[in-house]
This record gives structure tokens, sequence and C-alpha cells, in this order.
């Protein structure tokens, strides 16, 4: 079993070409309930470094919310390292005026059990943002 996000945005940009050991953005088949939430015309697939979603920063719940990593709560650099770079990429798309949402599931996840979070980039510090798991997350800039 994987975590999976997949990402759509109104920009016609290629985002393979800004891929790093640590993002990778690649066109794949988007799964029909991926689609189905996904509000913008472009979509990809998210990699980390392993290839699949699985080295990202990722909560199962929301209830610890975006938060910088603590010494209390293990987590590897690779991870908060790929999840930062993989937020600022998104502030640079939405501070150029680019509309951009993700989903991330873990696999075999039902459509009516994936949740929506907005996340307002004036607000969530890129050492904050991490990912919940079943939750799309709709990135906005109350900053911009």
């Amino acid at each position: 079993m994987c975590y999976s996000i997949y990402l759509s945005t109104d920009t016609d940009q290629d985002l393979s070409l800004i891929n790093s050991d640590l993002v990778q953005f690649k066109k794949a088949p988007v799964p029909e309930a991926h689609r189905s939430i996904l509000r913008y015309l472009n979509h990809w697939y998210v990699g980390s470094k392993s290839g699949c979603c699985c080295t990202f920063r990722h909560l199962y719940s929301i209830d610890l919310g975006f938060s910088a990593p603590v010494n209390w709560y293990e987590e590897d650099e690779d991870e908060i390292a790929a999840t930062s770079t993989f937020i600022k990429i998104i502030r640079q798309m939405v501070n150029e005026g680019y509309r951009v949402d993700c989903v991330d599931t873990w696999e075999g996840t039902a459509f009516e059990d994936i949740k929506l979070t907005v996340v307002d980039l004036g607000e969530v510090a890129d050492e904050q943002f991490r990912f919940y798991e079943n939750h799309h997350f709709l990135f906005e800039d109350s900053a911009a």
C-alpha cells in the first residue's frame, strides 16, 4: 500500500522540467475518483525520492494541524526537505497567478472519505506544510 498525490493546475507549464531528487512531477493517468475532485485541466502525479509519495511529510489526521517539525515527533530529513520543496513550488505557482490543488490519498480510499482542506499560503509557512492522508488541498494565498 502507498500514498498517491495527484496535482491539478491551470498552468500549461511542463512541471517535469523542475524535477529534482526530492520532488518529481509525472504526466500519468489520474484515477477516476481523483479526476472528479481535481478542479483544473492539467494533471500531474507527484512523486518523491522513492518514486511514490511515501517520502513526503504525512499525517493520518488533521488534528495536529500544520506545524514545523518538532523533536518529539521523529521525521526523516529527506521527507521534510521534499515537502518543503513541494510547497515552495506550489507557492511560486500561486504567486504567479495560477490555480493549484492536489489530492493525497492512501491507496484504495473511497471518494466519499476524501476531505477538503484549504491551505492559505499566507498563513502556512513552507516548513509547516505537511500532507494529511485522504485530503483534497486547495491552495490560496491571502497575502498575495
